[in-house]
C-alpha cells in the first residue's frame, strides 16, 4: 500500500527544510556558534543612540571589525553607554579613535562607525572612548528644515539681487 517513491520525497523535502533551517539559524548569528568571542570590550557613551540596538555592527571604514555587546543608560547623567565587542585582530586600535552613530541609507539599519586617529597608545579591553558623535535624528532636521523660515516675505523684500542693488527710482 504504501509508495516508496512518495514516502522519498517527503524525506528529502523535511531534509531540505531542516537544511534551510540551519542555514537561516547560522546567518542571524553572524556565523558565531556560541561561546565567548576572540575579542575585547570598549566603551562609548552617546547622547542619543537613535535607533542603535544589541547586535548591531561594529564598522572602521565600512568594514565590520565587531558587534554592539550592551547598551545600558548612565543614572547620573543619563547618557547611553554603549559596549562594543571588538575582534581580537583589531586590537591595536590607537587611543583617540572616534566613534559615531550613522545609517546605512536613508531608512537602514544604525551601526557604530569609528575612525581610527593617530595616537601610538593603544586602547586597553574596557577603555572607554571619549570622542563620540550622537546619532542624526533624521525627522528633527527635515522639522528644522521646513519650519525654520526659509527667507524674507512680504512688500520690504526684494524680488531679486537685482532690485536689490539698484539706484532709487531707477528699475531694472
Amino acid at each position: 500500500m504504501r509508495n516508496p517513491r512518495i514516502e522519498f520525497a517527503v524525506g528529502a523535502f523535511l531534509l531540505l527544510a531542516l537544511a534551510t533551517l540551519l542555514v537561516l539559524a547560522v546567518a542571524s548569528t553572524n556565523g558565531r556558534w556560541g561561546g565567548a568571542p576572540d575579542g575585547y570590550s570598549l566603551k562609548a557613551r552617546f547622547s542619543n543612540i537613535g535607533t542603535l540596538r544589541p547586535n548591531a555592527p561594529v564598522k572602521i571604514g565600512g568594514v565590520a571589525v565587531g558587534q554592539v555587546a550592551d547598551i545600558q543608560l548612565d543614572p547620573g547623567k543619563y547618557d547611553s553607554i554603549v559596549t562594543l565587542a571588538i575582534e581580537g585582530k583589531y586590537a591595536d586600535l590607537p587611543s583617540d579613535t572616534a566613534a559615531g552613530i550613522f545609517t546605512n541609507g536613508l531608512l537602514g539599519e544604525s551601526y557604530v562607525g569609528l575612525t581610527p586617529g593617530g595616537d601610538p597608545q593603544p586602547l586597553k579591553p574596557g577603555d572607554e572612548i571619549y570622542l563620540t558623535q550622537p546619532a542624526v535624528d533624521l525627522l528633527q532636521l527635515v522639522g528644522k528644515y521646513m519650519f525654520s523660515g526659509a527667507g524674507k516675505t512680504g512688500e520690504n523684500a526684494p524680488a531679486s539681487d537685482e532690485a536689490a542693488t539698484a539706484p532709487k527710482g531707477v528699475t531694472p
